[in-house]
């Protein structure tokens, strides 16, 4: 079967299509793929620059959404099912996935959309809620508000009744963020912390959804009202920045870290509450995915640049249809 791998450490240029064995029935679930969700872990990930190594060559991917072809008792899945889930190795066209992390994928969603679910829906799950400790009616800002965790986030946010304000880099970023349901949407390269303190007359945001870092730390922490959550995603803005703790005291501001590959690892029997709650937000109308580009197989290597040419707006996926 074909498959998508990088053969080396070298990112994007480093991904090649070749010929792999079919994965082998077992104990996990044989899905057959119809769409493929890319993050900036996947970046990071084919340079070696994640937390998480993986030695080439390796399929590359880790979202997939497609049909069952094979599942063994008691998985709670059953052939010819279609599904959305967590599958190292999924860019190919069949793969192998641990039922524990694949949900049935609604008839409300395509197959792209269900790609673009697992990874950022938990994540944003685990930010806004477990992590973040989401009051209804609060009020958030979402940096990076257009990508595929952001508008998860704006999404998730949303569903306990929240106002959203997004931080974005351009016109067709504020589209997708304002589509995603933000209220209001300000532009990274302008007074967006004095506008957010603006818009909440003078307070400051109850939280702050932060993948991005980089010079926006101060600013960020300026921008929380007193008591306020920041919540530390990634740093996709460059080198990880040093951060002045006297603020973080003086201020009377919680640093939240937010990890969903870690938490699962630390606790993998709360996976189905994850599961779960992703699946009510599908159910009840506000998990709905932002899909951005999208790619057939042969041309994976260009959705990896895309990514890192920081030109994403919603979620970028490899669809196999």
């Amino acid at each position: 079967m074909r498959a998508l791998q990088l053969i080396e450490l070298g990112g994007p240029d480093a991904v090649q299509l070749r010929d792999v064995p079919e994965p082998a029935s077992g104990a996990g679930v044989i899905v057959e793929v119809h769409a493929v969700g890319l993050s900036f872990p996947d970046l990071l990930r084919s340079r070696g620059q994640y937390q998480e190594k993986t030695t080439p060559p390796y399929t590359v991917g880790a979202e997939v959404a497609g049909i069952v072809v094979s599942a063994p008792a008691g998985s709670g899945f059953a052939k010819d099912e279609r599904v959305a889930g967590m599958a190292s190795g999924a860019a190919a066209e069949r793969t192998v996935a641990d039922p524990t992390l694949l949900i049935r994928l609604s008839d409300q969603l395509t197959f792209a959309q269900g790609a673009a679910l697992p990874l950022n829906y938990r994540t944003a799950i685990l930010g806004m809620e477990i992590r973040g400790r989401l009051q209804r009616g609060e009020t958030v800002l979402i940096h990076g508000a257009a990508g595929g965790t952001g508008t998860a986030a704006i999404q998730v946010a949303l569903a306990s009744e929240c106002r959203v304000i997004g931080v974005v880099s351009s016109d067709a970023k504020e589209q997708a963020a304002r589509q995603a349901g933000a209220h209001e949407v300000l532009r990274s390269d302008g007074p967006w912390k004095d506008q957010a303190l603006e818009l909440t007359g003078g307070r400051g945001v109850d939280m702050v959804w932060d993948p991005v870092g980089g010079d926006r730390v101060l600013d960020t922490m300026r921008a929380l009202a007193p008591f306020g959550r920041w919540v530390v995603l990634g740093f996709t803005g460059g080198p990880i920045p040093n951060v002045p703790l006297n603020r973080v005291l003086l201020r009377n501001i919680d640093v939240v870290g937010t990890y969903i590959g870690g938490y699962l690892a630390q606790f993998p029997e709360r996976a189905p509450a994850l599961n779960k709650r992703m699946a009510e937000l599908v159910e009840l109308g506000f998990a709905r995915p932002i899909v951005g580009s999208s790619y057939p197989l042969e041309r994976g290597a260009d959705a990896l640049r895309e990514i890192d040419n920081r030109g994403a707006v919603g979620k970028i996926v490899i669809t196999l249809d």
